[in-house]
């Protein structure tokens, strides 16, 4: 009751209302100014050009997909980050889906496994994680049988293999028993009404090498479709090491996702949302310049996931080193999510995270897909314009040089005039 537009978490009250009026397809322009203290030296913004551009109508796609790639991806900047059925409604997956096939972007199943819902003609990246649902046996392993079966799938565009999440880096996801009915556990291959915790680490490897093997096998049971894998950066010195042998064995993901520790979950304890793991931005330049040094930059694309919702927000995490970029809460307002804060409880006022049939039944799945359609597509839009702001034309041309941080401008006013700033 007494928030403001500028406040709230994780996401402010402007920055939700963006969300609703484009995914409403309805004017997204704001009146009277910023409310923002531009002021502050932590201001950010984009150095727009004096001989600004029409935008370029053409959407960008890029296409991920190394040298032993059969069937490379030509993936949109901006795509739905995972969320797994049990974690979201049925009808949440299915207007998601619907929204990710009219769009023709990308919609990753999170790591519960392919459900019925996420097969409504969507591109899917199946994730997989330490717990192998859709691919796993009896006793938790991993299944190379079911693996292949569901990588057939011709939805199927891409595979994620989650080593951890932003969230809660090293826990391992949660599903809660009120939320594990029948079907979920019947998708999963587990006990129904049991709260499910996935183990922390994997048991089919314990280092790089055993890692970046395992990442081949995906690759060759899946007839080399994209293969990747998902990350919270932790422990630098591991990553470097995993580059090593990359550089090493020639075995490489086809992309890596960089997951930030400001990444959202259903259900997460505190210390590990507020406590655990590196933020997105100086995780995303670590992974970046590691990949250079090692001179695999250009072999292996990067996904940028994260608290990223607005055209500069994506134009930002470019700058910095991804190549597209993933959004689960931003797509879970287009749905609308009224950030309630109630994910892990099975009480969603709204139906999109919940299991609960009397609430899951308000959330109209005709309407909200055509609402995830329009808040991607007014997005990207969005992205265009702003790089045209700048001068400029392709997507391919945005760096840091496009940003200016508020310190810089007194720096700039010292730099070609030394005196203005002095005090007498």
């Amino acid at each position: 009751f007494i928030e403001t537009s500028t406040e709230g978490r994780p996401f402010s009250r402007n920055h939700r209302s963006l969300a609703y009026r484009r995914a409403k397809n309805v004017s997204d322009t704001v009146a009277f100014g910023t409310q923002n203290d531009l002021d502050k030296m932590e201001y950010e913004g984009l150095r727009h050009s004096i001989y600004a551009k029409l935008p370029n109508p053409e959407l960008p796609r890029i296409k991920i997909g190394g040298e032993k790639c059969k069937h490379p991806y030509m993936a949109s900047i901006y795509n739905i980050s995972a969320m797994s059925f049990g974690a979201l409604s049925k009808n949440a997956i299915k207007a998601l889906n619907k929204g990710a096939l009219k769009g023709n972007f990308y919609h990753n199943t999170g790591e519960g496994g392919i459900s019925p819902y996420h097969l409504q003609g969507g591109d899917l990246t199946w994730q997989i994680g330490t717990g192998y649902f859709g691919c796993r046996t009896e006793d938790g392993r991993f299944n190379p049988e079911t693996f292949k079966e569901n990588a057939s799938k011709p939805e199927v565009k891409m595979i994620e293999l989650k080593i951890s999440q932003g969230a809660k880096p090293g826990h391992g996801g949660v599903l809660p028993a009120i939320k594990n009915t029948e079907e979920i556990a019947a998708i999963r291959h587990i006990k129904p009404g049991t709260t499910v915790l996935s183990p922390p680490g994997h048991t089919e490897f314990s280092d790089a090498h055993g890692l970046l093997s395992f990442i081949e096998k995906l690759q060759e049971l899946s007839d080399y479709k994209p293969v990747g894998m998902k990350l919270c950066l932790g422990r630098t010195e591991e990553f470097i090491e995993i580059c090593e042998v990359m550089k090493e064995t020639g075995k490489l993901p086809d992309f890596i996702t960089v997951d930030g520790a400001e990444g959202g979950t259903g259900a997460a304890p505190l210390e590990f949302s507020d406590s655990v793991g590196m933020p997105l931005q100086p995780a995303l330049i670590f992974v970046n310049k590691t990949l250079i040094k090692y001179g695999l930059r250009d072999r292996v694309k990067i996904i940028a996931s994260g608290k990223i919702l607005t055209a500069e927000s994506i134009l930002k995490y470019l700058a910095l080193g991804a190549d597209i970029c993933n959004s689960a809460r931003g797509f879970m307002f287009a749905i609308g999510c009224i950030q309630a804060l109630r994910c892990n409880t099975n009480h969603c006022p709204t139906g999109v995270a919940t299991q609960e049939p009397s609430l899951v039944k308000g959330l109209a799945v005709k309407d909200k897909a055509k609402r995830v359609f329009h808040f991607h597509n007014n997005t990207v839009h969005a992205v265009m314009e702003l790089l045209a702001a700048c001068g400029k034309e392709r997507i391919e041309e945005v760096d840091m040089k496009m940003f200016v941080r508020g310190d810089e401008f007194v720096n700039l006013a010292n730099k070609y005039y030394p005196d203005s700033f002095t005090m007498d």
